[in-house]
């Protein structure tokens, strides 16, 4: 790891200006603001799962609705909105969104043992805030993605310490909530950390078999959801869907053929995730771009895939900038984002009705690009100290790093699998 100041690590990890700090207050505020402003009930999205516990609270079944796509569990979850008037939510749901995604992107840097007072941590957030168009749909959608945006970096950071249990429970309520970290499961299933991994399956399960028994419909999740999901065949959203089997049948190819390319193309990407996994570099890198891996491939054969499920990802490959083998510092993962710029008018494709076909070319690029690393990318700190080296953090000597994650053998050993000690969780 190289931080002086001849590299950009060393500019990227020093204290941020009060200058920059005004900057990111003003723009998430204004975000904020503005969809206080324009929101009902703190967003469209939101206001989907608060109507199901709405529809349960009156005797009815959540699962009227095709739309809500979510776990029994979630109806739970969304009681306490609906208890709230929706003036409350206007502005409560918007400001909770804003914050969950500052957290996440907190948890990302210190995964990375970036300081949150530095260059990175203010102009990375500034960036995704102003630069990237699905944050700012995500808070104004009040889309409960989120909840996967902070509990990823936050499952991850608990893990790069060794607190594997922990952090199977993070992942078991995120999923609970709403089930877009469920390929995490195969992160502890290569790390062979079964405790961890009961946790991941039986919080969302146990919580959604006790909520349904209290639904008027205890089985609408598999007899109506699930089908709907499998099936995909609602005109709307499939306007929104960027995975490949949504988007290449609008192109003319047919159903079958882009299904089983979508299949194809995640199953690689399962296979490179788990290439990084027992590949070299620092752990937290390789927790990163592992579980980047994983969900990217997710996103390719989901029904449905939204853009903002990028935000994801993001945070944990853009704050491990600093590292000089990292997938942020390849060009086409940045060439991957362009067409997320906000403001910028494609030709033919500035219809929202085709907006799909943008998000298309990003979740491919960038997850081809996040593939490719884990497979042929350049580890340029092999030669570091260890992989748990903190960036930035003076006096840190990266031994809770190394054992945080088990043991964590060198660079050059080889594999984050066999790290943590035996009960260590």
């Amino acid at each position: 790891m190289v931080t002086g100041k001849s590299d950009i690590s060393g500019w990227l990890v020093r204290p941020a200006s009060g200058v920059l700090w005004a900057g990111l207050a003003a723009v998430l505020g204004a975000l904020t603001a503005h969809t206080v402003l324009v929101a009902s009930g703190g967003g469209m999205d939101n206001e989907i799962v608060v109507d199901a516990a709405h529809t349960w609270l009156d005797g009815g079944s959540p699962y009227d609705d095709r739309h809500f796509l979510y776990f029994p569990s979630a109806v739970m979850a969304a009681v306490p909105q609906a208890l709230l008037p929706r003036s409350v939510l206007d502005v409560l749901v918007p400001v909770v969104v804003t914050a969950a995604l500052a957290l996440g992107w907190a948890c990302a840097l210190r995964l990375h043992r970036v300081p949150l007072r530095s260059r990175l941590a203010a102009l990375g957030l500034l960036g995704l805030a102003a630069g990237f168009a699905p944050f700012g749909q995500l808070v104004r959608l009040g889309n409960w993605t989120v909840t996967a945006v902070l509990a990823l970096p936050l499952c991850l950071l608990l893990v790069s310490r060794g607190r594997w249990v922990v952090a199977g429970a993070v992942i078991g309520v995120a999923v609970a909530v709403k089930p877009l970290l469920a390929p995490m499961v195969l992160l502890f299933l290569f790390a062979r950390r079964w405790g961890a991994l009961a946790l991941v399956i039986l919080v969302p399960a146990v919580s959604s078999v006790v909520a349904a028994l209290f639904l008027p419909d205890p089985t609408g999740f598999l007899t109506r959801t699930l089908p709907f999901l499998l099936k995909g065949d609602d005109a709307f959203v499939r306007l929104y869907e960027a995975g490949p089997a949504a988007v290449l049948p609008r192109l003319g190819v047919p159903q079958a053929a882009a299904t089983s390319l979508a299949v194809l193309a995640a199953a690689v990407g399962v296979l490179c995730a788990y290439r990084r996994w027992r590949g070299p570099g620092p752990v937290p890198l390789r927790l990163a771009e592992t579980s980047a891996a994983l969900m990217l491939s997710a996103f390719l054969v989901s029904r449905p895939s939204y853009n903002h499920y990028l935000l994801v990802v993001l945070p944990l490959l853009i704050a491990g900038l600093p590292y000089a083998g990292s997938v942020a510092r390849r060009p086409w993962f940045w060439l991957a984002l362009v067409p997320q710029l906000p403001g910028v008018t494609w030709p033919w494709l500035e219809s929202g009705k085709r907006r799909a076909f943008r998000d298309a070319v990003t979740l491919c690029v960038l997850a081809g690009t996040v593939a490719y690393h884990c497979v042929r990318g350049d580890r340029g700190d092999r030669g570091g100290r260890g992989d748990g080296e903190a960036i930035g953090d003076r006096g840190d000597t990266g031994e809770r790093g190394e054992r945080g994650v088990s043991g964590a053998p060198g660079p050059s050993e080889g594999s984050v699998a066999a790290e943590t000690p035996p009960g260590r969780g």
